[in-house]
């Protein structure tokens, strides 16, 4: 698996708003300057956090985003899940996918199983609130 610069800056804006929801909206201009993420980029990755309920949006003067959840109840998985569209470490665990003809006879099935068993175990226990707690100490 192979997080993209999209999921990774989706949790760091996560976080900044996080850190700062008790400043109301934050503007997408102070988001993008915090993390030295183009406003442009940061557009395409707010729209997808909005459209699945994760941010409240408002243009105009006092606009801006804010979470629309507690940051305790976003959890690393599901917003990976969302950016990434899967975290499954190879394609025939991906969900909607066929099941691959040779699963019963594939020795590298059960291994691939527990690792996304592991992955997604570990990602669905860090939430937004535990990156907020993080200063370059490991989790």
């Amino acid at each position: 698996m192979l997080v993209s610069t999209k999921g990774r800056y989706a949790l760091r804006v996560l976080v900044d708003l996080a850190r700062h929801q008790g400043e109301g909206r934050v503007p997408l201009k102070e988001v993008a300057e915090r993390q030295g993420i183009s406003e442009k980029y940061l557009e395409n990755i707010l729209a997808v956090l909005v459209r699945s309920d994760m941010l409240s949006g408002m243009r105009g003067k006092g606009g801006g985003y804010r979470l629309t959840r507690a940051p305790e109840s976003y959890t690393v998985g599901e917003v990976l899940r969302l950016t990434e569209g899967t975290i499954a470490p190879v394609s025939c665990l991906e969900n909607g996918c066929e099941t691959c003809e040779r699963v019963q006879g594939c020795p590298t099935h059960p291994l691939w199983m527990e690792l996304d068993r592991r992955i997604s175990g570990y990602l669905d226990n860090v939430t937004v609130a535990d990156l907020c707690l993080v200063e370059g100490k490991h989790l």
